[in-house]
C-alpha cells in the first residue's frame, strides 16, 4: 500500500534526469522540481517522459514542479516567469502531478496590499486555466527578505496576505505551499498555524528553523546577532510528529519535500548526509512504514 503521505526532496528541473539516479536509492518518495524564474529552453515534454520513466522504474512520484520569480512584474530575469507558471501548468499533467507552485511576485517595493489587485489579474487566470486542467495551484510562504511594506518576490508570507489573496481569487485550486521555517523566521508559532490553515495547504517543504531566544530576548532581532536559522528537519525546533498528525488529521495527501542547501551545518560535503538523515526522521515521524493490520478470521 502506499504511504498517503510522502517523504521527498527538492531537485533542479534542469538537472533532475541526472540527479535524482543518483539519490533516489537513499529512499527518497517524490520529488519536487524546480526552475529559478524561467524554465528556460527546458523541452518539459521531454523531461517528464525521462523522468516518467525513471519514476516507474524507482517508484518515486513527481510531487510538483514550481518556478520560482516575480510574475506579477516581469521586470529583468522574471521576464519569462509568468510563460513558466502558464508552460507549468500545460504541462504538469505529463509529470504526473496536479500541483504546479512558487512565489506570487509583487510590485517591486509597494505594500503588500498594493499588489492584490495585480494578484488578482495574473492569478485568476492561471487558476482558470489550472482548473481547466484539474492542476491546483501552491505558493510558498517564504518573504525573500521581503516585509509588509517593501521587497520584490512573493507577498504569501503571511496569513493576512492569505486572507487578501484567497478573498480576491476565491477558487478552490489555489493555495499554499507550506513550511515551518518561513514563520518561524518572523516568530511565528506555525502549529496553531498549520491548524488553522491546513485546508488550503497543497504542498508542504521540510525546512525547519532553529529560533535563538535567549538573543531575541537580550539583542531583539534588530542588532547584529543573527536570531534565526534555517535547519534541515531533525535538527530544528519543529516537532514534524505534530505537523504530520494535523496533516492526517484533515485528510492531506501528498509529500512532504525536503528543501536542503539551508543549513548552516549539514551543508557542502555534509549536505546529503542531513538530507539523508531529515528523510529518515521524517519517516519515522510519519509512523514509520505501513504496516497492515491482522484480518480476522484468517
Amino acid at each position: 500500500m502506499e504511504q498517503a503521505i510522502k517523504i521527498g526532496t527538492l531537485v533542479n528541473g534542469n538537472t533532475a534526469d541526472s540527479i535524482i539516479p543518483q539519490i533516489v536509492g537513499h529512499g527518497f518518495e517524490s520529488f519536487n522540481l524546480t526552475f529559478w524564474q524561467t524554465t528556460g529552453q527546458t523541452d518539459l515534454k521531454e523531461l517528464a517522459a525521462r523522468l516518467r520513466s525513471l519514476a516507474d522504474e524507482h517508484g518515486f512520484v513527481i510531487s510538483a514542479i514550481s518556478v520560482f520569480g516575480n510574475p506579477l512584474t516581469g521586470e529583468g530575469n522574471n521576464s519569462d516567469t509568468l510563460a513558466s507558471w502558464e508552460r507549468l501548468i500545460d504541462h504538469a499533467h505529463l509529470f504526473g502531478t496536479d500541483i504546479v507552485s512558487g512565489f506570487t511576485g509583487r510590485i517591486t517595493d509597494r505594500p503588500i496590499d498594493e499588489s492584490i489587485a495585480k494578484f488578482q489579474q495574473v492569478f485568476g487566470e492561471l487558476a482558470r486555466r489550472a482548473a481547466d486542467k484539474g492542476v491546483r495551484l501552491a505558493f510558498e510562504n517564504c518573504d525573500m527578505g521581503g516585509t509588509w511594506e517593501r521587497g520584490d518576490w512573493n507577498i504569501a508570507h503571511n496569513p493576512t496576505a492569505w486572507e487578501l489573496m484567497f478573498n480576491a481569487v476565491p477558487i478552490d485550486n489555489i493555495g499554499l505551499e507550506w513550511e515551518p521555517c518561513h514563520q518561524m523566521v518572523s516568530l511565528i508559532e506555525p502549529i496553531p498555524q498549520l491548524r488553522k490553515w491546513v485546508d488550503k495547504v497543497f504542498h508542504v517543504h521540510g525546512k525547519d528553523a532553529t529560533i535563538a531566544w535567549d538573543i531575541v530576548k537580550e539583542y531583539g532581532v534588530h542588532g547584529p546577532k543573527p536570531f534565526v536559522w534555517h535547519r534541515t528537519p531533525g535538527f530544528g525546533d519543529s516537532n514534524w510528529s505534530d505537523i504530520i498528525t494535523i496533516l492526517r488529521q484533515h485528510g492531506f495527501k501528498g509529500s512532504i519535500d525536503i528543501e536542503g542547501w539551508h543549513d548552516p551545518v549539514y551543508k557542502d560535503e555534509l549536505e546529503m548526509t542531513g538530507q539523508v538523515h531529515a528523510l529518515h526522521y521524517l519517516k519515522r515521524c510519519r509512523g514509520g512504514q505501513f504496516v497492515p493490520n491482522p484480518v480476522e478470521g484468517a
